[in-house]
Formats: structure tokens, sequence, C-alpha cells
């Protein structure tokens, strides 16, 4: 039978742990790397987590590995991952595809307009 978006979702979900705003803080201030993986136009039109890599959903697995010769530096195995997206969704199936690729500690932050209406830290993208 074949499968929805829902249930790809359901099972990312299942490997990738939800995150509060105040672990997310927690461990940006330790150094973790904050993935935003929504499109460029929604980049544009809302601004990113301060100091997020924009990674579109469609290039994780290739900026995230580092076989790939469109490997982004900032992916780094040895230190946590927290990606986002507008709703969570689109950042699950990222989380999944980097724990896939070998990143141990992946979190999903859920989206973006939850993380500014509570008070995240923001910055305009580009």
């Amino acid at each position: 039978m074949a499968k929805t978006a829902k249930d790809l979702v359901a099972a990312a979900n299942a490997v990738v742990p939800k995150i509060s705003h105040d672990e997310a803080r927690d461990l940006i201030d330790k150094g973790a790397l904050v993935v935003d993986v929504r499109d460029g136009p929604e980049l544009e039109q809302s601004g990113k987590v301060a100091g997020a890599v924009h990674v579109p959903r469609g290039m994780v697995e290739f900026r995230a590995d580092p076989e790939s010769p469109y490997h982004d530096p900032n992916f780094s195995k040895d230190k946590p991952v927290i990606v986002y997206c507008a709703s969570g969704g689109r950042a699950a199936l990222s989380g999944q595809a980097l724990k896939e690729l070998g990143y141990g500690e992946v979190y999903n932050l859920g989206g973006f307009g939850d993380w500014a209406d509570n008070g995240g830290a923001t910055e305009k993208s580009g």
C-alpha cells in the first residue's frame, strides 16, 4: 500500500525528537547548527532564526554529506543539528535524512512562526 505525505512525516517524527524553544536556545548557546529548510521566498518574507543556515529541503542530503561536491562545511556530525521549517513537516523529513546520514543529535524545532512569536531571536535573510 502506498504511503501518504502524512505517513512519511509521522515516521520521521518518530525518529527526530521535537524540542522546546528553551531546549533549542540551550543547544544554540552550546554551538548547535540551526538549519532552515524552507524555500527562499519564505525566508525573504519572514526572516530566519538568528544564525541559521538556509538549506532548502531538496538540498539537505547534498549539503550534509561530506562526500558530496555540494557539502556545506557548517554541517558536522559531531555537533547537534536543529532543523525547522514553516510547521515542522519538512523539518521532520530533513531530520530523518540527517539521521540516516549518520548525524547523531538531530532535533525538530517545528515552525519558524512559533519560534518568532515566542521571542526567539530572528534576523533578516541574506
